[in-house]
């Protein structure tokens, strides 16, 4: 869902040259600046390293759920995708600014009791230390999808559907709470284009980077 709305408003950008999705199925859009890349191994991409390179940026969307997911299987596509392609793409493009969506709540510590926390924590650190010119960790919190994007995922579309009459008044309730898909590609623009005061972005961050 974040993925969807970070093409769309890089597709809007009159800035970007070209972008290049990387996933195991095709987005559905027509544009002269999209190139899509159908791989279905995304822990691993010798097959496809000539088209990854020249790059100035990664906005890495993937994620699942932990609901439901044992602890292993979780850590093996939250933590084993993101490194695997973020090891790829430092060796390729050390000038690249790589930025991940990891989430509200996320421990750095790697110490907590909650497991996906502890999990996104260490995928955010092991991030940190990758020669990439510059790498940030967006925390997003509750994500309102726009302009008709709309999530893969069964329950959280009728989580959306039930949330959506109150998210007006949540949004005057607790600003720094809600993100739009909108609000998160453009931070991600941002970021890219001229840095962040600090690696690890959370949703107030973002809203400002936003504006």
């Amino acid at each position: 869902m974040v993925g969807q709305g970070v093409v769309r408003e890089c597709l809007l950008d009159p800035h970007v040259d070209m972008v290049q999705t990387i996933g195991r199925s095709l987005t559905g859009l027509q544009h002269p600046k999209l190139r899509e890349i159908v791989h279905a191994d995304l822990w691993h991409y010798e097959s496809i390293e000539a088209a990854l390179s020249g790059f100035d940026a990664c906005f890495f969307c993937l994620g699942v759920s932990s609901a439901g997911m044992k602890q292993q299987e979780y850590e093996r596509i939250t933590c084993g995708i993101t490194l695997a392609a973020a090891d790829t793409l430092a060796r390729l493009n050390p000038q690249m600014t790589f930025i991940y969506v990891s989430g509200a709540g996320t421990d750095s510590s790697e110490r907590g009791k909650v497991a996906w926390a502890r999990i996104k924590g260490r995928t955010e650190n092991a991030l940190l230390r990758f020669p990439f010119k510059a790498a940030y960790m967006f925390r997003p919190g509750f994500i309102e999808p726009l302009d008709g994007i709309t999530s893969k995922t069964p329950s959280y579309r009728i989580l959306y559907a039930l949330a959506r009459p109150l998210l007006p008044v949540l949004r005057r309730l607790v600003p720094n709470l809600i993100l739009t898909t909108a609000q998160i590609g453009r931070a991600m623009l941002a970021v890219a284009r001229q840095g962040a005061p600090k690696p690890v972005l959370e949703v107030a961050d973002l809203r400002l980077l936003a504006s």
